[in-house]
């Protein structure tokens, strides 16, 4: 282990790096800007990338849409694979549900926030995330790594903040429609319909198709769900005397998906006639942010979603609902080398569903009604021209768990513009909503077994950040590097492993480790080829009665590359992916399937073509490898377990199992599509 670190750092102080750039990709670097002298370097370096570093004490990178361009996808939870250290992962093979790892971490302990409001959680997680369209999307920021001091439970993995478009800014017209020789069809198309010297209206429609019903693994199933999705944005941005902030926004998503066998039709639904995975999902959004005309600087936010699910997994209902209001205020204020911030916060939730898990104990309907009551102070101290420290502390109260402590520090070290260290200490926690954690909890594909009473999961946690630039003759280049290591006490696990038709959740007696290290390079040439990868090395596992187990779906290593070459008739070419090691996958007893994936990578190539009148065409190929897990489930031919009992032909007792599907299904194909805008 020591060995490997040592290595992985040597070579990655020469071949890993982040490159940072200004969210806007029309600015470029010329040969006199690569020149400058160290006192006139900025933390951010421009390149065609499109990313920023944030100079805060705190590392956070930011990605525009043009960097998600280079590999075009119809959704944000397709997109963010490009993103090195983060990995959607899809955790059913038949409706392909999934969420967003951070560093190993599962989705549960990714906090995703759009325009900063805690939108997307709990429920939503199962299916909304591939209900975000691209279309919506200004730019990204990622903080790697716990805040809960900040942003409160489900924040211990990181944070995903989505910045929604400006409506002041946005062009005046833009639609992107894209295609693929299997058949889906992705539609975006946004319009200003307001505008005048006070306020801009923007209104924008996406809608995604996939009918094509494909099984090339000749299972009996759809390799890939039949999706029917629509959502529609409408975001208002108002112009206000001392450019006081005041935007509201809001959204309504629908989707109809089905996987499972062949053959299934609507008629089908719930029976136990034909298997079939078939979730209707209803999901509003409401958020905003107010500016109060004060002198002192205070920020109203506020959020509002409704969430509701209609779904058969087989002839397994699973109906829920949930609600959850947000309100923050927030206080800032520069006090000499003191940047003060405050705020008070209150999410309510309401979630109810037709499980055991909102039963009182004698099975009585009892939806869970959660408010959690908190208030964080921060104080962002400037030593001196090299030094920052960063002082926070957050109180939660939850009705059932009470008092929440999650208290963190922080430093800066930059002693020239050319290299910068951050270090950060914390604490952090999660209320659990145990029905969100595991889509197989949902499926009833297992059943679902909970030992005790189960407590909020505690953390201590680390991270250290290394941010180095390196200006050779006319380019650059600028390494990234970053170490976590979390700590967990009372983690929730889920058991897959002790019987094979069963999820066994408790609080872990022992202790669970996420740890690890990435570092990502990237070339800041005047040249038109652009160079970007990165590696992560990562220890993700639990410990309990000496026994260590791996975490499932975590590889050791894995990491994205991107190569691009601009040529002068505004042609470009861009070679994207990512690649994973092995990991862990959740077998069954006498499982004939490996327990650990293979190394495999999705690659992807893009040819785009600008014109001076707005429009832009691109194309490309998917999965160039054509990889595609193997045997990701388990008995297709009995999908209702009624030849379970067959010794003869059933010795080792497998039952339909749909969790060890690690990728997507989908294997080589082609896409095509264009773009337009008016400003």
């Amino acid at each position: 282990m020591k060995l490997t670190f040592l290595l992985f750092i040597f070579l990655s102080v020469f071949i890993n790096a982040q490159v940072e750039s200004v969210i806007n990709d029309s600015v470029k670097i010329s040969n006199a800007d690569s020149s400058k002298t160290s006192k006139d370097i900025d933390e951010v370096t421009i390149t065609q990338f499109s990313v920023k570093k944030l100079k805060g004490t705190i590392s956070t990178d930011i990605y525009s849409q043009q960097f998600f361009r280079k590999n075009p996808t119809p959704n944000i939870f397709e997109s963010i694979a490009m993103v090195n250290g983060v990995k959607p992962q899809l955790n059913c093979a038949v409706c392909n549900t999934g969420d967003i790892h951070i560093n190993g971490l599962e989705g549960a302990y990714t906090m995703i926030l759009i325009d900063g409001m805690p939108i997307v959680s709990s429920l939503s997680t199962v299916y909304g995330l591939s209900g975000i369209p691209n279309s919506l999307i200004d730019r990204i920021e990622i903080t790697k790594g716990p805040a809960s001091s900040i942003y409160g439970s489900e924040a211990m993995g990181g944070i995903i903040n989505i910045i929604t478009k400006n409506a002041l800014q946005a062009p005046d017209f833009a639609t992107d429609i894209m295609t693929g020789n299997q058949g889906e069809v992705n539609l975006d198309i946004a319009k200003k319909v307001f505008e005048n010297k006070n306020f801009s209206s923007l209104l924008s429609l996406n809608y995604f198709y996939f009918g094509n019903r494909i099984d090339q693994n000749k299972d009996n199933f759809t390799d890939t769900p039949l999706q029917n999705r629509i959502s529609v944005f409408n975001k208002w941005n108002f112009k206000r005397k001392e450019n006081r902030l005041a935007s509201f926004a809001f959204r309504y998503f629908y989707e109809d998906r089905f996987g499972g066998e062949m053959q299934w039709q609507k008629r089908n639904r719930g029976s136990d006639d034909v298997y079939g995975e078939s979730i209707y999902t209803n999901r509003f959004e409401f958020f905003g942010i107010y500016q109060l005309p004060l002198k002192e600087k205070l920020l109203l936010q506020y959020s509002y979603n409704y969430h509701h699910q209609d779904s058969y997994y087989g002839n397994t209902a699973y109906l829920a609902t949930q609600k959850v209001l947000f309100l923050q205020l927030n206080w800032e204020k520069q006090l000499g080398k003191h940047l003060l911030k405050s705020g008070t916060t209150l999410k309510s939730t309401f979630y109810d569903d037709n499980t055991p898990g909102t039963a009182n104990s004698i099975e009585e309907n009892q939806p869970m009604k959660s408010p959690i009551y908190g208030l964080h102070l921060e104080d962002e101290w400037e030593i001196n021209d090299k030094n920052t420290l960063l002082l926070g502390y957050r109180y939660d109260y939850h009705k059932v768990h009470k008092s929440v402590h999650s208290p963190r520090v922080a430093w800066k070290f930059e002693p020239n513009p050319y290299h910068t260290l951050r270090l950060s200490f914390g604490t952090g926690f999660r209320v659990v909503n145990l029905f969100t954690e595991d889509h197989a909890a949902l499926t009833g594909s297992r059943e679902v077994v909970v030992k005790d009473d189960l407590k909020p999961e505690k953390s201590l946690n680390t991270n250290l950040s290394y941010l180095m630039k390196i200006p050779i003759k006319d380019y650059f280049i600028n390494v990234d590097m970053n170490g976590f290591y979390s700590y967990f006490n009372n983690k929730i696990m889920g058991d897959f492993d002790s019987e094979p038709d069963k999820i066994i959740y408790d609080n872990l007696s022992g202790h669970a480790i996420s740890r690890g290290i990435s570092a990502d390079i990237s070339t800041n040439w005047t040249l038109p080829i652009q160079l970007m990868l990165g590696v992560t090395y990562m220890e993700v596992y639990s410990e309990n009665s000496g026994v260590k187990n791996q975490q499932l779906h975590a590889p050791k290593w894995s990491g994205t590359y991107s190569l691009s070459y601009q040529f002068k008739n505004k042609l470009s070419i861009d070679l994207t992916g990512q690649f994973y090691g092995p990991m862990r996958l959740p077998v069954v007893p006498d499982d004939f399937r490996p327990e650990y994936s293979p190394w495999f990578t999705l690659a992807n190539i893009q040819v785009t073509k600008k014109f001076d009148n707005g429009f832009e065409v691109y194309g490309g190929v998917k999965n160039l490898l054509n990889f595609t897990p193997k045997n990701p489930i388990l008995r297709p031919f009995d999908p209702f377990d009624n030849q379970v009992d067959d010794v003869a032909n059933n010795p080792y007792g497998y039952t339909f199992d749909t969790t060890y599907g690690y990728a997507s299904m989908q294997g080589i194909r082609t896409f095509l599509g264009i773009r337009y805008q008016i400003r």
